[in-house]
C-alpha cells in the first residue's frame, strides 16, 4: 500500500546497514613454477602500465567511468542543493499548562525554489507538507529562516506553492524534461529526511520506472480516490524528503519527491511527481491560488458499489454493463442540468473513452479537457443507451 511520508507522523522507515568485505592475502604457498608464472605476469602488467604512458610520462588511459559518474553527481548536487529548502508546518495549539494558544511545529518537509522575480521567490512543495498550517517557515541551505506565504494547494496532484521574500536567495533550480527520462538513468534525491537535523541530505539511485499509476486515499476513508501518475526511483526517500528535489546529472529538476511504498517486504521504491506534469499545476497555483479544472455539476458514485440486483431491477441495466458511474445529484443551473443529465443516469464513456469508475472520470476531466470544452457522454437511462453532450 502506498503511504505518504506525512510530515513524520505515523510513518515507517527501514534503516540499512553497510557491509564491509575483507580480502585474504595468501603468501608463501606458491610452487616454483607458479612463482615464475607470477613474475612473468607482473612483468606483463608493468609493460602494460608503461605503454599506458605518453612521451611525457603522463597517463594515457581514459578516466574511470565510476569516477566520471561520481564527479557528475557531485556537480549536480553543487548545482541544485542551494535551491532545496526546508518547509516547516507551524500550527496553532493550546498550551497544556496555561491553555493559551501558541504556534508550534507540526512537521517538516522539503521544497524547491523554482522562480525569483520582483523581490519574491517561489517554492514548490507537497500539499501534504503544508496541509493544516497556520504559518510556514522556509529554511535555506545556510540555515536562514524566512516566513512563507501559502499561495495555493492542489490535493489531487499533491502540490503546493509558497511565496517568500527573495533578499537572501542565492540560487533557483532549473527544470529538466521528465518526458525524456530513461530507465536506469541516474536520479539524485535532495531533501531533509527526518527533519532539519539531516537537511540537504543526498541519496543516489536510478529511474526505476516511468508512468507508474499509484492508488492513493486522499481523505482517509480507506478507499482509493485517485491514481497518482509518478516516477519510480530507488534513491532513498524518507519522511521529510516530501517536496524535495529529484534531479538528473545536470542538476536539473526532473521530479518532486512525494511518497514511498512502506511495507515490510518492500525496499527502494520511492515515488516522485514528474516535473512536466507539475509545471502547469505550479503555474495555476502561483497565478490563481488553485488549479482550474472543468466541472460537470454532479455528485457521483461507482456502479460497482451498487449490488447486482439493484443494477438490474432499479437501474434496468443490461447484464453486460458492469462498470461506470451513477449520477446521484444534479446541481441546479449546472452544465449537467443544462445538458439534461438526471439522477440515476449511468455514465459509461466520455468521448468514446471507457469510464469504469470515478477515478477514470476524474482523470479524463482533469487531464484531457478544459473549461469550455464539449464532451460526449455515453449514458444508460432506464436501461436505454443514449449520447448526451455537455459543455463543461
Amino acid at each position: 500500500m502506498s503511504k505518504r511520508d506525512d510530515r513524520q507522523r505515523g510513518l515507517r522507515y527501514i534503516g540499512t546497514a553497510g557491509m564491509l568485505s575483507a580480502a585474504l592475502l595468501l603468501q608463501g604457498c606458491l610452487s616454483p613454477d607458479q612463482k615464475a608464472e607470477g613474475e612473468n605476469n607482473a612483468n606483463t602488467v608493468a609493460d602494460t602500465e608503461t605503454a599506458a604512458k605518453d612521451g611525457n610520462g603522463k597517463d594515457n588511459v581514459a578516466p574511470d567511468a565510476a569516477l566520471e559518474l561520481q564527479d557528475g553527481i557531485v556537480g549536480a548536487v553543487d548545482e541544485a542543493s542551494a535551491a532545496v529548502v526546508g518547509v516547516t508546518n507551524l500550527q496553532t495549539a493550546g498550551n497544556y499548562w496555561t491553555g493559551a494558544e501558541e504556534t508550534v511545529p507540526a512537521g517538516v518537509g522539503s521544497g524547491v525554489i523554482y522562480k525569483q522575480e520582483k523581490g519574491k521567490a517561489y517554492v514548490v512543495t507537497n500539499n501534504h507538507v503544508v496541509e493544516g498550517a497556520s504559518q510556514l517557515e522556509i529554511t535555506l541551505e545556510d540555515g536562514t529562516k524566512i516566513p512563507g506565504k501559502l499561495l495555493g494547494t492542489d490535493i489531487w496532484t499533491d502540490l503546493a506553492v509558497v511565496e517568500m521574500d527573495d533578499s537572501d536567495i542565492q540560487d533557483v533550480i532549473k527544470f529538466g524534461d521528465s518526458d525524456k527520462l530513461k530507465r536506469g538513468q541516474t536520479a539524485i534525491a535532495i531533501g531533509n529526511p527526518l527533519g532539519l537535523g539531516f537537511s540537504g541530505s543526498v541519496t543516489v539511485g536510478v529511474i526505476s520506472g516511468k508512468n507508474r499509476s499509484i492508488p492513493v486515499d486522499l481523505n482517509g476513508d480507506q478507499s482509493v480516490d485517485w491514481n497518482a501518475e509518478v516516477l519510480q526511483t530507488d534513491a532513498a526517500i524518507n519522511p521529510g524528503n516530501s517536496g524535495g528535489a529529484l534531479v538528473d546529472l545536470n542538476g536539473r529538476l526532473i521530479g518532486i519527491n512525494s511518497m514511498k511504498i512502506a511495507e515490510a517486504l518492500v525496499e527502494g521504491i520511492g515515488l516522485a511527481i514528474p516535473i512536466n506534469s507539475a509545471v502547469p499545476i505550479i503555474e495555476d497555483l502561483e497565478q490563481h491560488g488553485e488549479v482550474r479544472r472543468p466541472q460537470m455539476g454532479v455528485t457521483l458514485f461507482d456502479l460497482m458499489d451498487v449490488p447486482a440486483v439493484y443494477q438490474q431491477q432499479e437501474l434496468n441495466l443490461p447484464e453486460d454493463v458492469k462498470e461506470g458511474v451513477v449520477v446521484d445529484q444534479v446541481m441546479k443551473g449546472s452544465p449537467a442540468q443544462k445538458a439534461g443529465l438526471r439522477q440515476y443516469d449511468v455514465i459509461t464513456a466520455m468521448d468514446g473513452e471507457p469510464v469504469a469508475d470515478l477515478i477514470d472520470l476524474r482523470k479524463y476531466l482533469y487531464n484531457e479537457v478544459k473549461e469550455g470544452d464539449k464532451v460526449k457522454l455515453k449514458v444508460y437511462r432506464g436501461g436505454e443507451a443514449m449520447d448526451i453532450e455537455i459543455k463543461l
